[in-house]
């Protein structure tokens, strides 16, 4: 039995430079100006009193939030939840709609509906994997409550994360590893974590 041959490889380096991705945006760039003021930014920026933010849900419920967020749900369309609601449906009475939503919200009296379960096809798989469609009222909040709460959390990312976050793509990742390649580094992690 022989014994296996150890290989010493140099890194190739990729480069990047035919698209680079520059910068990421700060949220100054893309915090939505529905919520976001320039006061309230300067804010986001130095830190709040005592660390915490206090009263946001004026925010959610501000006509002119629930307005943009509804623009943005209906810009994607989707599925009809279990509500048998569709996208088509809630433009055709928005105005109603969005009435009905800001004072459950106000009052305290919104409560989310049934998450539609479907399943979809894996790409290159015969395996199926879940999807959940909320109602359109439902993904109206949720948008939001996105608006609201993405800049405040984001300011606490790492600057090394780039997955899912706004102003920031696979370009600033690779421009990561490349960085990192430069500065002699050879080994990558790959993890995928579950919990049961």
């Amino acid at each position: 039995m022989s014994e296996p041959r150890e290989t010493h490889t140099k890194p190739v380096k990729v480069s990047f430079a035919a698209t680079p991705a520059g910068e990421p945006s700060s949220v100054n760039d893309w915090a939505n100006p529905c919520v976001w003021t320039d006061r309230m930014l300067t804010a986001l920026r130095q830190g709040v009193r005592g660390g915490r933010w206090h009263t946001l849900i004026d925010k959610v419920y501000a006509p002119l939030n629930l307005f943009a967020a509804s623009s943005h749900v209906i810009g994607n369309g989707g599925a009809a939840g279990v509500d048998h609601q569709t996208v088509e449906g809630f433009l055709a009475h928005r105005q109603k709609e969005l009435q009905r939503l800001h004072e459950s919200l106000r009052t305290n009296t919104y409560r989310p509906q049934a998450v539609k379960r479907v399943w979809i096809q894996k790409p290159g798989s015969k395996e199926q994997r879940p999807l959940g469609v909320p109602v359109v009222r439902d993904r109206v909040v949720q948008t939001a409550l996105l608006h609201v709460l993405e800049p405040i959390f984001d300011v606490t990312f790492s600057p090394h994360s780039h997955g899912f976050r706004r102003g920031r793509g696979c370009h600033h990742a690779l421009e990561r590893v490349e960085e990192l390649l430069e500065n002699g580094y050879v080994y990558v992690v790959d993890a995928d974590l579950k919990t049961n």
